[in-house]
């Protein structure tokens, strides 16, 4: 108990204030810990705040269109998590008369969500005293008792998620886990946690063996995956241009983008004019000229995308055309968005 009344000591004095911290609605809860799923809390701030003020309540996100629900997403990654969360939603107002489960079991069958997310939702809103495990939790945990097994293999996952259930206070595991969580965010850091600061550097093991900064064990390196897009970007004098949505299972499912050829290494403009997917492009009759004469790099977790945009200028009227300004209301990746803003179609 002298860990946790340790850690809740100084979470009531340094938490930093934020609104889902104001409520005990499974609903907001919910919302908050799916975006700050992989998102810092300074990016996840405004989108948690948009996302509650447009869908309120849980039949508002039910209702809404998937399109809407990825365009107020936009720029967060991981589109998944909107899809999820928007799968859920519905089922919870379909099948559960909009009631949110109130266990951690009943809520982990929830889609899109695991062990983490159902314990932070039954701890916080219904006081099951069911332990948080996430990256920051791996870290204190790690470096106060100098573990030194893989967070990422099959033994770390059960063996820290045994010794978390083992520190919660029961009698306030709502505290309990926002404490650990914010000690490890603010105070026990990746890099150059203030140790000389830390309530609980007396009996940190990995501080008394001078490991610190070698914990935690993480997995081996994620292998990056190089991939080169070349996105075909049509003006023409009628302020139309093409777009269509991506229904593939990959990156970016149910977004919207230019026609893309997508090939093996960076291509010139004749290489680029010589692949089939080119070769099938309804129009012929254009101006071409490329945007970006070095590659733009976009990184996503598991993959590097080296991306170009050529413009294709044709005097002809397009089929199925969506002109710049609709272009606004269609959900695209950040790539896609930051593009458009900085450039301007010519007529």
């Amino acid at each position: 108990m002298i860990f946790s009344n340790t850690l809740i000591s100084w979470y009531l004095q340094n938490k930093r204030e934020l609104p889902w911290r104001k409520t005990k609605n499974p609903y907001y809860i919910w919302i908050s810990e799916i975006i700050l799923q992989q998102t810092r809390v300074d990016q996840g701030l405004n989108y948690y705040t948009q996302f509650t003020r447009t869908f309120p309540t849980i039949f508002d996100l039910a209702k809404a269109k998937e399109e809407t629900v990825l365009k107020l997403w936009q720029g967060l990654g991981y589109y998944s998590r909107a899809r999820n969360l928007h799968f859920s939603a519905k089922y919870i107002v379909n099948e559960l008369n909009g009631i949110f489960p109130t266990t951690y079991t009943e809520i982990l069958k929830l889609k899109g969500v695991g062990d983490y997310t159902a314990s932070a939702i039954a701890s916080i809103c219904y006081q099951e005293p069911t332990a948080v495990v996430d990256g920051n939790v791996y870290r204190v945990l790690s470096r106060y008792f100098a573990i030194n097994t893989r967070t990422s293999s099959t033994e770390g996952i059960k063996a820290f998620k045994k010794l978390a259930q083992q520190l919660i206070d029961k009698k306030q595991p709502d505290t309990h886990n926002q404490a650990i969580m914010e000690f490890g965010a603010i105070q026990c850091k990746p890099k150059n946690p203030d140790c000389n600061a830390c309530p609980l550097n007396t009996s940190c093991a990995a501080l008394q063996k001078k490991i610190v900064d070698q914990l935690p064990v993480k997995g081996n390196p994620i292998k990056i995956k190089k991939r080169f897009f070349n996105y075909l970007v049509l003006t023409n004098p009628y302020n139309q241009t093409n777009i269509y949505q991506r229904k593939l299972k990959d990156i970016w499912l149910g977004l919207y983008q230019f026609p893309l050829v997508e090939t093996k290494k960076e291509v010139d403009k004749l290489e680029l004019t010589k692949t089939a997917q080119f070769d099938n492009y309804p129009t012929k009759s254009f101006k071409i000229s490329l945007f970006n004469e070095e590659s733009i790099v976009h990184k996503l977790s598991h993959q590097h995308l080296y991306v170009k945009f050529w413009i294709l200028h044709t005097q002809e009227k397009l089929k199925q055309p969506v002109t710049w300004s609709e272009f606004k209301n269609y959900p695209v990746p950040i790539l896609i968005e930051n593009f458009v803003k900085e450039f301007k179609p010519k007529p």
